[in-house]
């Protein structure tokens, strides 16, 4: 019998998550938020940084963020 582990990705810097381990936070509406570690949940929810600018991340974007004006 094979057991099948469901991973998640991190909901701010794009790691994959195990399963069993990260926090999940769980919005009113419904939506989930997955969390890889304290870091990224500080980031996110208390310093509210964005992932694309932050070298450190998966979603970084080399080059910066393009805003339309």
């Amino acid at each position: 019998m094979s057991l099948s582990l469901s991973t998640k990705s991190c909901s701010f810097c794009g790691e994959v998550i195990k399963a069993g381990e990260g926090r999940i936070l769980v919005r009113n509406d419904g939506s989930m938020l997955y969390f890889c570690s304290s870091k990224c949940w500080k980031n996110m929810l208390i310093l509210k940084r964005d992932a694309r600018r932050l070298q450190w991340t998966k979603r970084y974007i080399k080059g910066g963020i393009k805003v339309r004006k």
